[in-house]
């Protein structure tokens, strides 16, 4: 496995743990439809709560949120229509954003709740 995947997996994995710990009730993880896949769905507060995780090894380059593209939105948000009509799911929908910045010395966590909206 490439080594950005095992990065990736491990910030899924303390993304998870981070929600968990804040109250979340993980639904999904990895939910795919066709080639587009959301990272973690979940619930909060009475809301279903789609988890993009995006993780870094650095600060060079752009911040882990900033990767999430208008494009990158489609593709979530299209994923996340298609699990509402298959669950019936009858809940306000949120996107919220968890960007880690992960390296050996450190870790840090940002949550960005409401991190886009669905155009209209």
């Amino acid at each position: 496995m490439a080594e950005h995947n095992k990065l990736g997996q491990k910030g899924e994995a303390i993304a998870l743990d981070y929600l968990v710990n804040k109250g979340y009730q993980i639904k999904e993880r990895n939910f795919r439809f066709k080639h587009q896949e959301v990272d973690i769905i979940c619930e909060h507060e009475n809301m279903l709560v789609v988890v993009e995780v995006k993780t870094r090894a650095n600060r060079f380059m752009a911040g882990p949120e900033e990767t999430v593209t208008k494009k990158k939105q489609r593709a979530i948000i299209k994923v996340t229509n298609h699990y509402v009509i298959e669950h019936e799911v009858d809940k306000e929908v949120r996107f919220d954003i968890v960007s880690i910045l992960l390296t050996d010395e450190l870790c840090e966590i940002d949550h960005m709740e409401d991190a886009f909206y669905p155009l209209l």
